[in-house]
């Protein structure tokens, strides 16, 4: 059986090798079932919630509102104190999601001033209390942490090494300095690196875009998956199609077919949010209508359209003129 063909296994969970990566605002219930409808098995992570959040919640943030369709579910967690994490994990184990992540590789402003993130990442005994807390409170699920290269230097060679002596079953990485975000050439050489010293699952995360990218990034560092994160954006056909390309089966979604699930990806979030769904869509159309003819001229009209029932007519109209 090839490595692509084969699964990985997070302790006692198998899932394929791609998987769907937390984007704050985008992973989200409805976006993760319409996935579902082109990837069963994959391991999709949620939004990254903090603790406190969690601990907190009442029903009414939708924290921990997910179906069993959605399952296997990998809830993505931040903290930068013990104080919320016992009752945060209770609450998330008792709503049978499949592994708990600790994110320690979020780069923004408000999560780094707050000590989580990849800030952990610059307080390593912080961190590894942290991370240690965690463990005791899930002994018998799969725990994984997302981690960076580093803070503003690399050190994750020696953050990944502690995070397997702490008993942490899988590690994903971004290869890129907190300070470079998104920007400059993610460091492969660092995550073969990573590979090569640890005996747990290594994944990462970084402009996997398609299966050609793939490819060349586990021939250079080896790594057992791959969180597909921007690239999955409006795309909720992307892991079912670098899985079958990885493969060597054909794959491909017309632009009908996009508009198509388009359509259905409003429906499914005016359902889940009310109101504020079309709000909330709105960070998904211009990536749904990227390719489709005058797409700039769309989106600037679409996007500035507060009515749910002429966005709808407005693409259902583009739908007769691509078949």
């Amino acid at each position: 059986m090839s490595y692509w063909s084969e699964k990985v296994s997070i302790r006692n969970l198998c899932v394929p090798r791609f998987m769907g990566a937390p984007l704050d605002g985008i992973t989200d219930s409805p976006f993760r079932t319409l996935i579902r409808e082109f990837s069963t098995e994959e391991l999709l992570y949620t939004e990254m919630r903090h603790a406190a959040t969690v601990a907190h919640d009442n029903g009414r943030l939708k924290t921990l509102c997910f179906s069993n369709t959605e399952q296997p579910i990998n809830f993505q967690l931040a903290a930068n104190q013990l104080t919320f994490i016992e009752r945060a994990c209770e609450k998330i184990i008792a709503h049978g999601v499949a592994s708990i992540d600790l994110n320690a590789g979020c780069p923004a402003k408000n999560v780094v001033k707050s000590g989580s993130g990849s800030a952990l990442m610059a307080d390593l005994p912080r961190f590894k209390t942290i991370v240690t807390t965690i463990r005791n409170c899930i002994p018998n699920h799969p725990f994984t942490v997302k981690i960076r290269a580093g803070f503003k230097t690399i050190n994750a060679l020696e953050v990944a090494q502690m995070l397997q002596d702490c008993g942490v079953d899988a590690i994903a990485i971004h290869p890129r300095l907190q300070t470079q975000r998104s920007e400059g050439r993610p460091n492969y050489v660092l995550a073969g690196e990573i590979k090569k010293i640890l005996s747990i699952p290594v994944f990462i995360s970084g402009d996997i875009i398609d299966w050609p990218t793939a490819k060349s990034v586990y021939e250079q560092t080896g790594v057992d998956g791959f969180l597909i994160g921007r690239a999955i954006w409006s795309r909720p056909w992307k892991l079912r199609e670098l899985r079958e390309h990885s493969l060597g089966n054909p794959f491909t979604i017309t632009q009908s077919d996009m508009l198509t699930y388009a359509l259905k990806h409003l429906d499914m979030m005016l359902n889940y949010y009310g109101p504020d769904g079309l709000l909330r869509f709105r960070r998904h159309l211009p990536f749904y209508l990227r390719e489709l003819p005058r797409a700039s001229e769309l989106r600037n009209s679409l996007i500035t359209n507060r009515s749910e029932q002429e966005v709808k007519q407005q693409l259902q109209n583009i739908l007769p003129k691509l078949s």
